[in-house]
C-alpha cells in the first residue's frame, strides 16, 4: 500500500508566529503562500495554518480523554517518525523551552501497541502529538 500524503488545514492567530513554529522550530519547509495562509511539509504532508484572529486560543478543544494515565487534548494532530527523529525532535523541543502538554515518555510499556509520545501546542493553541513505534508494524495492532 502506497501512504498518501494528508491534507490538514488549521487556524492561527498570527502567520509570523505560525511560521517560527512550524518552519523554525519544527522544521517544515514552507510551501506557497499567501497574506493569510502558509503551506508546510509536515514530513511529507500538506499542513496549511490559516489567519483566524478573533479565534480564541484553545478554544476548538473538545477536551481530552484519558490514554495510559494521561489526559490527551481532543483535536489533536501529528505525525508517526522514526524512533531516532522522535528522539531527535524530542530533544529540539526540549532545548528550545517549549511547554510540554504531556511530556515526551513511552506509552503502553510491555504492551501492544507500545510507543513513544509527547504532547505541545502551537503559538495559537492548536494541539499536537508526535509519537515513535519501535515496532511500527504495531501501529493498528489491537
Amino acid at each position: 500500500m502506497t501512504l498518501r500524503p494528508f491534507h490538514l488545514a488549521i487556524p492561527v492567530h498570527d502567520i509570523p508566529a505560525a511560521r517560527a513554529f512550524y518552519g523554525g522550530l519544527l522544521g517544515c519547509p514552507e510551501g506557497r503562500s499567501a497574506e493569510a495562509w502558509v503551506d508546510f511539509d509536515l514530513y511529507g504532508h500538506q499542513l496549511v495554518v490559516h489567519l483566524a484572529p478573533g479565534r480564541d486560543v484553545g478554544a476548538a478543544d473538545a477536551g481530552t480523554n484519558p490514554v495510559d494515565g494521561h489526559e490527551v487534548p481532543v483535536p489533536h494532530f501529528g505525525v508517526v517518525l522514526a524512533m531516532d527523529d522522535w528522539s531527535a525532535l524530542a530533544a529540539r523541543l526540549t532545548a528550545a523551552g517549549v511547554v510540554f502538554g504531556i511530556e515526551p515518555h513511552v506509552r503502553f510499556k510491555g504492551e501492544v501497541g507500545e510507543q513513544a509520545t509527547m504532547f505541545f501546542r502551537d503559538p495559537s493553541g492548536n494541539a499536537l502529538e508526535f509519537k515513535a513505534f519501535a515496532d511500527l508494524g504495531q501501529l493498528f495492532a489491537t
